[in-house]
């Protein structure tokens, strides 16, 4: 079989290996048959050091927003509303960020480039295959190892710090909800902050929060400087993640300008492919395909993921 060195323009590929269908986990090894109903995390020092950091901020905006300003506040419905909202923008965020964290990006099984497997795929004469030389596995079009996650993924996008994942084929729709849930968020909180520095510098600083005024103005214009650098980062990742998917390319395909090799599909089939069926607010729920997993460790010397 041609290593990942003798790859050639003009590949046929097996139709067992593109990115849209997915191999018998068995065929390959039996530590792989049950991955479906493990969580998968990667152990990357930077990721999960990145990964409670974006909790803390969010925890940190919650906090500011209840009970610095919306808790002292003398109007109980503009309190309710707004804590209602915020707080439901916060926790579908942070699920989304969960969902994103925990869930296989589209990982391709270790090792399953073995001889007993290549007979198994019945190639005809004169047909190729890429085996990367990493994980030494057979890896499918589109696919690409990551060196943090150790693993080929499908349709990998990117590898995101901030969730401690790549971000594949499998996690992507979570990806874009928790950027938009976050901008959403942000904006909530920057309009929150204005409209409370309006209150206390029209009124008594000491009657607008029940912390000091010096505190208050610290936390406030710490929640601002979060908001807009937020707003910012998750704003563009969104759009930028929206653009990828109605073109059918990722990030990693844009930036090595790849022609693609593939049948591209269209911009609301590509938006169904990822959110799953037509258009609907499932499409914004975070929650869906949700189970709980078996706890189970799995030690493996130097893998970087375990299940929990």
């Amino acid at each position: 079989m041609p290593s990942s060195g003798h790859r050639l323009r003009d590949v046929e590929h097996h139709p067992l290996l593109t990115g849209d269908d997915s191999y018998d986990s068995a065929a390959s090894s039996p530590a792989e048959a049950d991955a479906a109903d493990r969580v998968w995390f990667i152990r990357d020092g930077c990721g999960m050091i990145c990964a409670v950091l974006t909790w803390l901020l969010v925890v940190y905006a919650d906090f500011v927003v209840t009970f610095v300003m919306l808790l002292p506040s003398k109007d109980f419905w503009y309190s309710v509303v707004n804590g209602v909202v915020f707080n439901c923008l916060a926790v579908l965020a942070l699920s989304s960020h969960l969902r994103t964290m925990l869930t296989d990006p589209g990982a391709v099984p270790k090792g399953n480039a073995t001889k007993e497997y290549m007979e198994s795929l019945q190639l005809k004469p004169g047909e190729v295959i890429y085996k990367c030389p990493k994980c030494c596995c057979v890896k499918p079009e589109r696919a690409h190892h990551c060196s943090i996650c150790k693993r080929c993924i499908r349709k990998m996008d990117h590898h995101c710090p901030w969730v401690n994942n790549c971000v594949g084929e499998k996690n992507q729709k979570f990806f874009v909800l928790f950027t938009m849930y976050i901008a959403l968020a942000s904006v909530h909180a920057l309009v929150l902050c204005g409209l409370q520095f309006i209150a206390c510098v029209r009124g008594q600083w000491t009657e607008c929060s029940d912390f000091s005024p010096p505190v208050t103005v610290i936390l406030l214009i710490f929640l601002c400087l979060e908001g807009l650098l937020f707003f910012t980062f998750t704003a563009v990742m969104f759009g930028t993640q929206i653009h990828s998917i109605c073109n059918d390319e990722t990030e990693i395909e844009r930036l090595k300008s790849e022609k693609p090799t593939w049948e591209r599909r269209l911009r609301w089939e590509g938006m169904k492919s990822v959110f799953g069926g037509p258009p609907s607010l499932l499409w914004m729920n975070p929650f869906v395909g949700f189970r709980f997993r078996r706890l189970q460790t799995r030690p493996r010397k130097g893998a970087p993921e375990f299940s929990v």
